[in-house]
């Protein structure tokens, strides 16, 4: 299942040339990836488990510049899950419209912090994902 997030475009998130920053669509993309996990997901158990989502890959596609004043949507869909990590879709467009701003596949996997290491997805986590995957 796809899911929404928007952001308004300020001017601290220009560069030089009067457009956003590359490097703003990595917190834009984990803003809404966040917002995703809230909405959709199960977060506070998560949270709790002591379990944590580690981005190890992030491959973005930047195809149009966004300025100052737009509003960006971001979707945000589960791609893939394999059984030690999943590739979450994020396609930035601008509000209202198909115009694609930015196209990223964010890969994670799932670490234990008691156990200091990446560990199998699986069970309540992986269902949870699954319930979240674009069918």
């Amino acid at each position: 299942m796809t899911h929404e997030t928007r952001i308004k475009v300020r001017g601290y998130h220009l560069d030089l040339y009067s457009h956003v920053n590359n490097a703003r669509y990595l917190e834009f993309l984990e803003e809404s990836r966040w917002t995703f996990f809230e909405e959709r997901g199960d977060l506070p158990w998560f949270l709790q488990s002591g379990l944590a989502m580690v981005v190890v890959n992030i491959n973005i596609d930047y195809r149009y510049p966004a300025t100052m004043g737009d509003e960006l949507a971001i979707a945000t869909s589960v791609k893939t899950i394999s059984t030690r990590s999943a590739v979450l879709h994020q396609r930035v467009t601008l509000a209202g419209t198909d115009k694609v701003v930015a196209e990223a596949d964010v890969t994670f996997v799932i670490f234990d912090a008691k156990q200091n290491k990446a560990v199998a997805l699986e069970s309540r986590l992986k269902e949870l994902l699954q319930s979240m995957q674009d069918q």
